[in-house]
């Protein structure tokens, strides 16, 4: 191997086994690649399974959620951020109609297999994915009507400057629709608690998740409403995330052959716990909120 493979090899191997070694946001999803849980698609989300029973329909569901609530249609111009492999871009185009679609992401990796994967729809006239960063946008002020992002936001450094910067690039009566990760609200419980620090740090380290990003959701209303937004609305959906994901990928191993072997060991690790344990610190929730 060269000295760069072997550099990353043994970056990857700490990442696995030493549960204070996090990587950049970039080499998580470089190392994930396009080991996608999905069958038929590239959706990187946990879906939203209320009303699905695999993997493919449960993340399109959640995709669909997320443009309904914020009442994605003919007319709009979407921002995404973080749209992994355009999979969410293309249900839109087909299924809402916007005008346009503009993503930002910033995995090379991705960008480039989700343009290819936009131009063999035949949607790149409607579909705009670039190379940028949803804490800097490289948009233009009051240009969008709708800003989304899909289990996105916790990694952002930081989840503030998303929302100042969505502030700005969206129109007067915009909104920003989030489906996002936060941590529980702490136990009563001694023991409980201690299980929720470790299943939230476990998670936070391993996929980058910022320490200011980690706040519960009072502060995530209060954040929006400091950036400026208004008819702020979070629920937490997490019953229908974890568990019934957890239960599927338990009975549905497939997916774990297309790892990345280093990855592999972590998905029989999890697993092999149970949702109870291994979600517990982990809140999942669907914000929306409107620019006045």
């Amino acid at each position: 191997m060269s000295d760069n493979t072997t550099d990353r090899f043994f970056g990857y191997l700490n990442w696995l086994f030493n549960p204070f070694h996090g990587l950049k946001t970039t080499e998580v999803y470089d190392l994930i690649g396009t080991s996608s849980l999905t069958e038929h698609a590239l959706y990187l989300n946990l879906g939203y399974w209320r009303d699905a029973d695999t993997i493919d329909k449960a993340s399109e569901e959640l995709a669909l959620l997320v443009a309904k609530r914020g009442g994605m249609g003919p007319g709009d111009t979407v921002l995404d951020c973080g749209y992994g492999f355009g999979d969410q871009d293309i249900l839109w185009a087909r299924n809402m109609k916007p005008d346009r679609i503009i993503g930002l992401n910033i995995t090379k990796s991705q960008v480039e297999r989700a343009r290819r994967n936009v131009a063999d729809a035949g949607l790149g006239k409607s579909i705009d994915l670039r190379e940028g960063s949803a804490t800097e946008m490289p948009i233009e002020n009051e240009s969008v009507d709708l800003v989304v992002s899909v289990e996105s936001a916790f990694h952002y450094r930081t989840r503030e400057d998303f929302f100042r910067e969505a502030f700005r690039v969206l129109r007067q009566g915009g909104r920003l629709v989030t489906a996002d990760i936060l941590p529980m609200e702490n136990s009563d419980n001694l023991f409980r608690r201690m299980e929720q620090w470790l299943s939230w740090n476990l998670v936070a380290g391993k996929f980058n998740i910022p320490q200011d990003n980690c706040y519960l959701i009072p502060s995530c209303h209060n954040k929006l409403a400091k950036a400026g937004f208004v008819h702020i609305d979070i629920r937490s959906i997490r019953d229908d995330v974890y568990k019934p994901l957890h239960e599927y990928l338990s009975d549905n191993r497939a997916f774990i052959g297309k790892m990345h072997p280093l990855a592999k060991i972590m998905a029989e690790l999890t697993l092999n716990r149970s949702a109870e344990s291994v979600y517990c610190g982990l809140d999942y929730i669907l914000s929306y909120s409107e620019k006045p």
